[in-house]
């Protein structure tokens, strides 16, 4: 690949991650988030209309029916949403509560599915969003069964603030990992919002962290010696279900 495409692939890249689900947007917002040049901006947007991957709505942009298309082949979710549903429907069934699965992607955590609470719970997140490892319950979940070189690369940077609660005191969070390995559950107290709490547990197979459970509450509702078992549970089924289906 010449040093032109990549440089267009980077820019074509740089321009989708600019969306969010917060509605169409301009050029010159493109422009703005991106740091390309309005022109620049404009050819790409061209381009990616053709395609399918953007979706022009008067003089505004959003990311077209394509993208979603290709997002539905994404195998995580084909083969992990399809196996862990029936458990999370069980967990909504018994709390009622917000639950989450997630994966870890590099010092980030990704939704990969989210059954919403009948509560209203201001959580900042949402299916295909992402969340740094150390602010999240399912995050502390998958780093604390991580390889050693794992812990310490996300442990040698500095760790990112969300809330005044979140965790950025190295030494302090390898001690709540500790914890975690011991108990088989992580749990987060107003760490990634305000008002909001939860408990995860990490689902295994055969030793490796695939994706982490967990069921979200208002604070003033948050009961984790009560969520705990049900998370773990429901963490320990999903994690048979995909070993049995990767077979002996």
């Amino acid at each position: 690949m010449t040093r032109d495409a990549s440089s267009m692939l980077e820019k074509t890249a740089l321009l989708l991650s600019a969306f969010t689900p917060g509605g169409a947007l301009s050029l010159n917002q493109l422009s703005e988030r991106t740091g390309l040049a309005k022109s620049t901006v404009h050819r790409l947007v061209v381009d990616l209309h053709e395609l399918g991957w953007v979706a022009r709505q008067g003089q505004r942009y959003e990311l077209g029916m394509a993208i979603f298309e290709l997002g539905e082949l994404v195998p995580v979710k084909h083969r992990l949403r399809e196996a862990a549903l029936p458990y999370m429907q069980d967990l909504f069934a018994v709390t009622q509560e917000t639950v989450h699965l997630a994966v870890r992607d590099g010092h980030d955590i990704v939704y990969a599915e989210k059954l919403h609470g009948h509560a209203s719970l201001p959580l900042p997140s949402r299916t295909g969003g992402r969340a740094p490892l150390n602010c999240t319950g399912v995050g502390k979940a998958l780093l604390a069964h991580e390889a050693p070189a794992v812990l310490e690369d996300v442990l040698s940077r500095p760790l990112r603030r969300w809330t005044p609660r979140s965790i950025v005191d190295p030494a302090m969070l390898r001690r709540e990992l500790e914890s975690i390995r011991r108990t088989g559950v992580a749990v987060e107290r107003e760490e990634a919002s305000p008002g909001g709490a939860c408990v995860a547990a990490p689902v295994l197979v055969r030793g490796r962290t695939v994706a982490a459970l967990s069921v979200s509450v208002p604070i003033e509702r948050f009961r984790p010696e009560r969520l705990g078992p049900a998370v773990r549970t429901a963490a320990l089924g999903l994690s048979r279900t995909l070993d049995g289906s990767k077979g002996t």
